[in-house]
């Protein structure tokens, strides 16, 4: 069916109290750039602000081009092995296309139905088979190449065609490894993980993307890592990789991996949108922001971990799917016995009012729009933070969290102990 629709752009506009098929129709709405809004009812805000928002574009375009052709060429020495993003191959079968096929792959030309200026694609590369292990990088001008052509066909009919061209430097030898690290994106790096391994969970049978995702990390920390031969406490990684294995801890724990709590549709559905998402929207899907919101400062960036709940503080979580209002056990009483209201207690009602205009600016620059949640701590509600917070204090923490503060009821490894296993298996 994605094939024979690769000149249409299927839209679906879904609610559900149940399966209504989202995960059968993800294929023919990623192949031909359409996209998908899932609300719980026709009702929810979700739903209508999502389908408000496409008809509200100030140029009368909607924001949209169609009929894109997207075609890459590239040096001899690099293959195509394929695409991740919504299009459809085209099957232009040729030298540059690898044996070894991620996604839409055996060819270097796809079809784009639907694009805006958000659409991304993850383009995975694979390198030449050398006959020397050394024969790559030997000289200084040993340069290789991509260029990138985008065609499409604008809202006023006019046809158009982007050409971004790029070169890069192959290096090689003990001597490359800084040179590699001064290069290396941990943002792009960790959102082209989660399309993998997304990818990989669809694809092939009996995948393992946990353990997958612990083999990668080992493995880069390993080559790349500063430490002494089985000395985990020597153990550390230039400012470039240090982020990384956080966001591969909160890959590991992400909707994207851990499936079980949501139904098929659902999964389907963020797995769509990071496909077609651009690096900084994927992080925030990876690992969501935290700012916290108290008497003492202003609104400030906090770990995302149990130990920023407190009594006395407002926290503002955004997952990109959901953004969420938090309110400490202290902050709620005095909200419910109404003291923002109440003369002399403007600075309270000015806090309570901050997270509320920010969570309002996401969702008013967001497509598909969030849902919203304002919980308080111990409601039924505040699942939507703690799901996504750092174990570090559990019921079975040997130190309790502080008054005011929580802890989370499960057997989860917080990041401390993941880096703890990290550091043993990478030096060693």
């Amino acid at each position: 069916m994605a094939v024979r629709c690769c000149y249409f752009r299927i839209q679906s506009g879904c609610t559900y109290y149940h399966n209504v098929g989202v995960a059968e129709m993800k294929v023919a709405v990623e192949r031909t750039g359409g996209i998908v809004v899932l609300a719980e009812s026709f009702g929810h805000s979700v739903f209508k602000d999502s389908l408000r928002r496409i008809f509200q574009s100030s140029d009368s375009d909607l924001g949209l081009s169609f009929n894109g052709i997207f075609e890459i060429n590239c040096s001899k020495d690099v293959k195509i092995q394929g695409i991740i993003g919504p299009c459809t191959s085209l099957e232009k079968k040729g030298p540059l296309s690898s044996d070894t096929v991620v996604g839409q792959g055996n060819t270097s030309a796809w079809k784009m139905c639907g694009l805006d200026r958000k659409t991304s694609l993850c383009v995975v590369f694979d390198m030449a088979k050398k006959d020397a292990p050394d024969a790559i990088g030997q000289s200084q001008n040993n340069l290789f190449y991509f260029q990138f052509l985008t065609y499409y066909q604008h809202h006023d009919g006019q046809m158009r065609l982007r050409s971004t061209t790029i070169s890069r430097r192959w290096v090689a030898g003990s001597g490359s490894v800084q040179e590699l690290i001064t290069g290396f994106d941990q943002e792009a790096a960790a959102a082209v993980m989660a399309r993998l391994v997304s990818f990989k969970m669809e694809a092939e049978v009996d995948f393992d993307p946990v353990r997958w995702l612990d083999r990668a990390l080992i493995s880069l920390c390993s080559k790349f890592g500063d430490y002494q031969k089985e000395a985990p406490s020597s153990f550390s990684l230039s400012p470039r990789l240090s982020i990384f294995p956080q966001f591969i801890f909160n890959l590991r724990r992400s909707q994207f991996i851990q499936v079980f709590n949501n139904s098929p549709d659902e999964t389907a559905y963020f797995r769509m949108m990071l496909n077609r998402e651009n690096v900084a929207n994927a992080v925030v899907m990876i690992q969501p922001s935290l700012i916290s919101y108290s008497f003492q400062s202003g609104p400030e960036p906090v770990l995302l971990d149990v130990s920023a709940i407190a009594g006395d503080r407002i926290l503002l979580l955004d997952s990109y799917f959901t953004v969420v209002i938090f309110h400490g056990i202290t902050i709620a009483q005095w909200r419910k016995a109404g003291y923002q209201h109440q003369e002399g207690h403007e600075v309270f009602a000015q806090l309570l009012q901050a997270p509320q205009e920010e969570a309002d600016s996401i969702i008013k620059e967001r497509f598909p729009v969030p849902r919203l949640v304002v919980c308080d701590q111990y409601g039924s509600q505040a699942r939507f933070l703690l799901a996504k917070l750092n174990p570090s204090v559990t019921y079975d923490s040997d130190t309790p969290p502080p008054p005011g503060g929580d802890m989370i009821f499960t057997d989860d490894a917080s990041f401390q102990v993941f880096m703890e296993h990290l550091q043993r298996l990478a030096v060693q």
